[in-house]
């Protein structure tokens, strides 16, 4: 490869950001999916394969803003919002919005990573990095999302695999 790209490991529940020689540049514990790998739609799997950042959502908002389908609530996350509405599943901070590169594995059909809305995004920093625990994204704490989301372009390339690449 001769650009930068993304890593994700889900057996190590890591996230690398990689040069074009594979020199690492950053790695950070995330949290992806607690029901494992898988590519079908309403499996609430992570999705393996070669994918890009389709789009970044959430350049400049504050650490913490709630997203609901893409979009800011206007809501800053806090305990007591999360006490309030303890089955939430909290999309925080900033969003990279994930689209499948291979046709049938992670790209169109009940397959399709970008329909299937799998992002990379923030999460409450009380989460537990390091095991799964999402339903099917990449979760990663804010201050990590902040700065990876202003380090990568959008169209990066991002490799997620079980173990070894």
């Amino acid at each position: 490869m001769s650009a930068e790209h993304i890593d994700i490991d889900l057996t190590e529940q890591s996230l690398r950001l990689l040069n074009g020689d594979g020199r690492m540049l950053a790695r950070y514990a995330v949290s992806t999916s607690k029901n494992g790998a898988g590519e079908r739609e309403g499996s609430f799997r992570t999705p393996r394969g070669r994918h890009r950042i389709r789009a970044k959502i959430g350049a400049g908002a504050t650490p913490g803003t709630v997203f609901r389908g893409r979009r800011p609530t206007g809501e800053i996350y806090s305990e007591a919002l999360a006490t309030a509405e303890p089955g939430r599943d909290w999309i925080l901070t900033r969003i990279l919005w994930l689209c499948g590169e291979e046709i049938g594995r992670n790209r169109l059909g009940a397959v399709d990573t970008m329909r299937r809305y799998v992002y990379i995004h923030g999460s409450p920093d009380s989460v537990q990095m390091g095991r799964p625990g999402s339903i099917g994204c990449v979760r990663m704490h804010n201050s990590d999302i902040i700065e990876l989301f202003d380090r990568i372009p959008a169209g990066i390339p991002v490799n997620i695999h079980e173990g070894s690449a």
